[in-house]
């Protein structure tokens, strides 16, 4: 610590570092760094503010090294910790998650950390792999692969690899505003009603509502997410025929992103979900002029755990994705369906 730096504060840095101590909720370690900077600025002494903010000398030397040789931003955020990389890359975590929760090897009752860091060294280039690791990233999603309450996925296969892949290479793509990727799904969903009107809610008293409903029908949300924006639609229809598919991807195409030359949907391969209904719904020339601007993806489905999974999508317009009905996904989300991301992959999707 031979080298002396030098605090000098602009105005308007001054004024930030105030209003950041003045009110708000921050991080403790950064309204250190903070005060740190503003007794620095004010000539007091390396020792005497060390003792008045309750940190070591090398704290208040290194938080003055990174303003003076970067800016204020660089001295209030986290140093990069040293460390070794991650073991596993996003898509090999997206595996793992995907062999834990399907079925285990022949002969066995299920799956165990040391058998699934086998299996991944059979599955990867990985010379060796820990179960430690193993543990980790499994823990990050929250799975345990001895309890019996988790997602049934099918045997992972050559054929589900590459779906999964085809899909995450989406997901992982920078953003193309001329070619977006954007994820479809649908979800039933009940409507009701109150029978006795709810009492409001009063001081010391949250809002209380009967347990009696009415029930109002049902209806369908047709739900489309951007991947690489903060951008998602909810359509409202009654039922999810063919023709309401067939709507939704105009509205897609020439609604919501009418400057695009092509747009990757990522759904799953309900029976209705084909090209071949909008040939149904509108005449020839415009359901293939609305095709030639979408390509689909599909995911993988339940149509039959002990059959194999259904080829792959990816092709424009691909008839022979017609005619398949498996079950839908219920719930509103990056069209999955049974593919678990990693958390951070995910994020990008929500």
């Amino acid at each position: 610590m031979n080298i002396r730096y030098r605090v000098e504060l602009s105005e308007a840095e001054r004024a930030q570092l105030t209003a950041l101590l003045s009110g708000g909720r921050h991080a403790a370690r950064k309204l250190k760094r903070a005060q740190i900077l503003l007794a620095a600025d004010a000539g007091v002494g390396d020792e005497a503010i060390a003792a008045g903010v309750s940190v070591g000398g090398s704290t208040v030397y290194r938080t003055k090294r990174r303003f003076v040789e970067g800016n204020l931003e660089l001295a209030l955020s986290e140093e990069t910790r040293p460390g070794a990389p991650r073991k596993l890359s996003g898509k090999e975590t997206a595996l793992l998650v995907a062999t834990a929760c399907s079925s285990p090897p022949k002969g066995r009752k299920r799956w165990t950390l040391k058998l699934l860091a086998g299996t991944m060294v059979s599955l990867t280039e990985h010379e060796g792999l820990s179960y430690e690791t193993v543990r980790r990233r499994l823990a990050e999603d929250d799975l345990k692969p001895w309890l019996r309450k988790m997602w049934c996925i099918p045997q992972v296969d050559g054929t589900y690899v590459a779906r999964m892949e085809d899909v995450l290479d989406l997901y992982a793509e920078d953003a193309d505003p001329k070619h977006p990727v954007v994820c479809f799904d649908e979800s039933p969903t009940q409507l009701i009603g109150e029978v006795r009107e709810p009492v409001p809610a009063e001081p010391g008293q949250p809002e209380r509502y009967d347990c009696e409903y009415r029930r109002n029908g049902t209806a369908n949300l047709f739900v489309f997410l951007d991947a690489h924006r903060p951008w998602r639609h909810v359509k409202v229809t009654e039922h999810r025929t063919a023709r309401d598919f067939a709507a939704c991807m105009r509205d897609l195409a020439d609604v919501h992103y009418p400057n695009a030359e092509l747009i990757r949907v990522v759904m799953d391969n309900l029976s209705t979900h084909n090209p071949g209904a909008l040939y149904e719904t509108f005449p020839a020339p415009e359901a293939h002029r609305i095709l030639q601007r979408l390509e689909f993806h599909y995911t993988e489905e339940f149509e039959d755990r002990k059959s194999p999974l259904p080829n792959s999508g990816g092709h424009r317009g691909n008839p022979e994705n017609a005619g398949r009905s498996p079950t839908t996904s219920s719930r509103a989300e990056p069209a999955l369906c049974g593919l678990r991301l990693p958390k951070e992959m995910s994020r990008h999707c929500y």
